[in-house]
C-alpha cells in the first residue's frame, strides 16, 4: 500500500495565490457594524470602517477545504452545491455542472433536506412529465389546454428541482457561498448531519459551518476563485474514485458420494 501523500503549498505559491485573492478582491468584509463575532479571528484590520480579512488564514482555510473535498472525490462522496444569491448563482451553477454535482441556484424549497423523501415525489414527478412530453404522450392524452397547465407545471418544477432531479439520497456534503443568505439550507444541514463548507463574509456566524473558507462573498471575482479552487480539488479526487463492484458468484452445490 502506498503511503499517503499530502502536497504543502510552498512559499512561494502560497505568496503567489494571496496576490490573486488581492486582486479579486476577496479580502474586503463588510462594514464593522455587521460583523459576525465569530469571524473576528480571521481579520487583519478596519480600515475606514470596512474589515479587511487576513489573506494568509483564508489561504490556510481554503487548503483545508480543498483536501476535504480531493478527499470526498477520491471516495465517491456527492457534494451539493448551493448559491441563491443573484451574485453568485450562475458561478455556483456553472461549478456544480462542471463537477456533474447536484445544485441548488434558484431558490432553497424547504424541506430539500428534512422532508426529501417528499421531494423526491415532486423530482419523480417532474421526470414523469418530461418522459411523457418526449414520447409525445402528453399530445395524446391531453387537450391543448391541459397541455398548458401542464406545460407550468413543469417549468416550475424545473425552476424548483431541475439541479436536484439526479440525486437519489441526502449529500455526503454541501457547499454554499453565502451562508447567511441560505439560513434555511444550513439550518436542514444541521439537523440531517450534512457536514456544511462555506464561502462566507464577514457578516455570517463561522459557528455554524463545520468548514469555513473566510473571504469576500459578493465580489464576483473573488467567488469564482475560490469556487475554481475548490472545483479542481474535487475533481482531482473524482479523477481517481474507483467504483466498488459487485462480485457475482455462483453458488457451489455440494455432490454426494456415489
Amino acid at each position: 500500500m502506498s503511503p499517503t501523500v499530502t502536497i504543502i503549498m510552498s512559499t512561494t505559491d502560497q505568496t503567489s495565490f494571496i496576490d490573486r485573492l488581492f486582486k479579486a478582491g476577496s479580502h474586503f468584509g463588510f462594514k464593522k457594524s455587521r460583523r459576525h463575532p465569530t469571524v473576528a479571528k480571521y481579520l487583519y484590520t478596519t480600515k475606514d470602517g470596512n474589515d479587511i480579512f487576513d489573506l494568509e488564514k483564508t489561504t490556510a482555510l481554503l487548503e483545508t477545504a480543498k483536501e476535504t473535498l480531493k478527499e470526498a472525490g477520491l471516495h465517491g462522496k456527492t457534494v451539493l452545491f448551493v448559491g441563491t444569491k443573484d451574485e453568485a448563482s450562475r458561478i455556483v451553477k456553472a461549478a456544480a455542472e462542471k463537477t456533474e454535482s447536484p445544485y441548488v441556484t434558484n431558490r432553497w424549497i424547504g424541506g430539500m433536506l428534512t422532508n426529501f423523501s417528499e421531494i423526491k415525489k415532486r423530482i419523480n414527478r417532474l421526470e414523469a412529465l418530461m418522459s411523457e412530453k418526449e414520447s409525445g404522450e402528453l399530445e395524446r392524452k391531453y387537450t391543448k389546454k391541459e397541455r398548458v397547465v401542464i406545460g407550468r407545471e413543469v417549468d416550475k418544477l424545473n425552476f424548483n428541482f431541475a439541479g436536484i432531479s439526479k440525486i437519489q439520497k441526502l449529500p455526503d456534503y454541501m457547499l454554499v457561498v453565502d451562508p447567511r443568505h441560505d439560513a434555511i439550507a444550513i439550518a436542514e444541514a444541521k439537523e440531517k448531519r450534512v457536514p456544511v463548507m462555506a464561502i462566507m463574509g464577514s457578516d455570517c456566524d463561522a459557528s455554524q459551518i463545520q468548514i469555513p473558507v473566510v473571504a469576500n462573498d459578493s465580489l464576483q471575482t473573488s467567488v469564482s476563485l475560490i469556487l475554481d479552487e475548490l472545483v479542481s480539488a474535487y475533481m482531482e479526487g473524482k479523477s481517481a474514485y474507483v467504483p466498488k463492484t459487485v462480485e457475482n458468484r455462483r453458488p457451489t452445490t455440494s455432490r454426494r458420494p456415489i
